[in-house]
């Protein structure tokens, strides 16, 4: 999961240089931010044990879905185009589907404890 989670922000890291000025420094700073806050948070839950790990994973899961929401935000206002967002969106996607199964499996162990 962390794999495909830096390679979307690789995706994105491209995208980045591209956006117009009004938004780069503001909305995609911040996007940026939550980027490498959702990597630090998935590298962490990785490296933890089973009892520790459910914070870390909510944690990037609550920051995958402010990503989503941004990069809309920054798709409505024309500084992203449709086929980057759609791109970025794709992979968001599935890194959040990745988290979701991460956390119910261990709400699934921690319920049999």
């Amino acid at each position: 999961m962390v794999l495909k989670l830096k390679d979307t922000y690789l995706v994105w890291y491209l995208y980045y240089k591209e956006i117009p000025k009004e938004h780069r420094y503001t909305l995609g700073q911040h996007i940026d931010t939550l980027f490498i806050a959702s990597l630090e948070a998935v590298s962490q839950a990785a490296f933890l044990g089973k009892d520790e790990k459910a914070p870390y994973v909510r944690l990037s899961i609550r920051k995958i879905d402010t990503l989503k929401v941004l990069l809309m935000i920054l798709w409505e206002t024309k500084s992203l185009d449709t086929k980057k967002y759609a791109h970025l969106s794709l992979h968001l996607d599935e890194v959040g589907r990745m988290l979701g199964g991460w956390s119910g499996q261990l709400i699934k162990t921690q319920s049999r404890e």
